[in-house]
């Protein structure tokens, strides 16, 4: 590097990517800590931490997730695998010189605040610890890489246990009476891999969740979503859609799975081609949340039951940043205050690009979220005063709360309309910070 870090980068994923390349174009030296041997984060599959399974796709189109200013080739189709998009991610780092930037097998053990207000990061790598005093610390190491196990449920369970996270391919389940336990996207997507290895499938769902198609009408799923989304507000939007949802596919209990007790984009959502299909050839059979355990034996709470060798946990990932001081994180990283989405409000060079749940995709919001970090070191984007930024954050969080209730409100975020809201943003920060000048 040419000049003196002003920035540190935790992780080098696409969060941290998105955010070097930013940097780079404010003219902001940064480093990124990667404790990997690799660049691409979860996509890189096979990787140290990194969840992806060998039949992982985007569940997001590739018009609606790729950077900006790095198209992803046209030939490809709408929903590429994890392999091209680790490929994808590698490609982003060689074309805008991002790699001379990241410190890979660095694992960030500590970041504390100095006397002068900046920022100390502890890491240790190959060649030993290493200290590093910078001005600002942005964290980017995402949040899909600490499982999260669900409470024990009354008796014991003697059938194999496995988090998604652990799960990396069909062959870990042939021949298995394979309990799938949990209504995302990775739920579904196991569950499909076992109806075809698996001797027998369940999928147990607690609550309904909707389970959209990728394509309806013959497009992407999200792009018709994404058309009405810049016209119409989300309740409006939500009607739209789950008549169209309805229409097209049907209502969930019509497939066995229980029905929402919320609305259509009231969650984050659930896309899988496969999963009902295989529903209605008997080939995945749905269950309700389960009761209790006897041995192999799984008792549901509509009372029935069933014998099975293979439980896997689809049930999510806690939020952790174990690097900072715990004074920093108040109640918690999913339940922590930011301007933006981005910017701590009591620790001045703090930032966070990527500690989100979108409705979307989440490429486009990384590099957006970027520019406001990039533009805040460079002098050309500045915040409103404290009062204002509180304000935000909790008009935010009512409008969040209203809509999601109490699943994860402080990260929660409308893909278009906080794409939208940042654009305004940057574009406000920019003249107050020409005032100021």
């Amino acid at each position: 590097m040419t000049a003196r870090p002003r920035v540190a980068v935790i992780g080098a994923g696409a969060a941290g990517l998105a955010t070097l390349k930013a940097l780079a174009d404010a003219g902001v030296p940064a480093v990124a800590f990667e404790t990997t041997d690799t660049v691409g984060g979860l996509w890189v599959y096979g990787s140290p931490g990194s969840p992806a399974y060998r039949t992982l796709h985007l569940n997001t189109s590739k018009g609606r997730t790729q950077f900006a200013d790095h198209p992803m080739p046209e030939d490809w189709p709408d929903y590429p695998g994890h392999d091209r998009i680790a490929g994808y991610l590698a490609d982003y780092a060689d074309r805008f010189g991002l790699r001379d930037a990241v410190r890979l097998r660095h694992t960030v053990e500590r970041v504390t605040r100095t006397a002068d207000g900046g920022w100390a990061v502890h890491a240790t790598g190959p060649d030993g610890p290493v200290h590093l005093d910078v001005e600002a610390v942005v964290v980017a190491n995402g949040h899909n890489r600490a499982p999260k196990w669900p409470d024990p449920y009354p008796g014991d369970c003697a059938a194999e246990q496995l988090h998604s996270h652990d799960y990396r391919g069909p062959e870990q389940l042939a021949g298995r009476r394979v309990l799938v336990v949990g209504g995302g996207n990775s739920a579904m997507d196991i569950a499909v891999d076992a109806s075809y290895a698996a001797t027998r499938t369940l999928l147990s769902l607690r609550r309904g969740v909707w389970v959209v198609p990728k394509y309806l009408l013959g497009r992407p799923s999200d792009t018709l979503n994404g058309a009405l989304a810049r016209r119409l507000p989300w309740r409006l939007r939500q009607r739209i859609s789950q008549t169209m949802l309805t229409a097209t596919v049907g209502p969930p209990a019509r497939y066995g799975l229980p029905t929402p007790a919320h609305g259509f984009l009231q969650d984050h959502p659930t896309l899988s081609d496969g999963l009902l299909s295989r529903l209605t050839h008997g080939d995945i059979q749905a269950r309700p949340g389960i009761a209790r355990f006897a041995g192999e034996r799984v008792e549901f709470t509509d009372g029935r039951c069933d014998e099975v060798d293979l439980v896997i946990w689809c049930t999510g990932y806690r939020v952790e940043v174990p690097f900072l001081d715990p004074g920093l994180l108040g109640d918690g990283a999913d339940r922590l205050p930011l301007y933006r989405h981005v910017f701590h409000l009591d620790a001045p060079g703090l930032a966070f690009v990527g500690l989100m749940q979108s409705t979307g995709a989440a490429f486009p919001l990384f590099e957006a979220q970027a520019r406001l970090v990039a533009g805040w070191l460079a002098g050309t984007w500045s915040p409103p005063d404290r009062a204002r930024q509180e304000a935000a954050c909790r008009a935010e969080l009512r409008a969040a709360t209203t809509r999601w209730g109490q699943r994860r409100p402080h990260m929660r975020v409308d893909f278009d309309a906080y794409l939208a809201e940042l654009e305004r943003e940057l574009a406000a920060g920019r003249r107050r910070a020409e005032v100021r000048r």
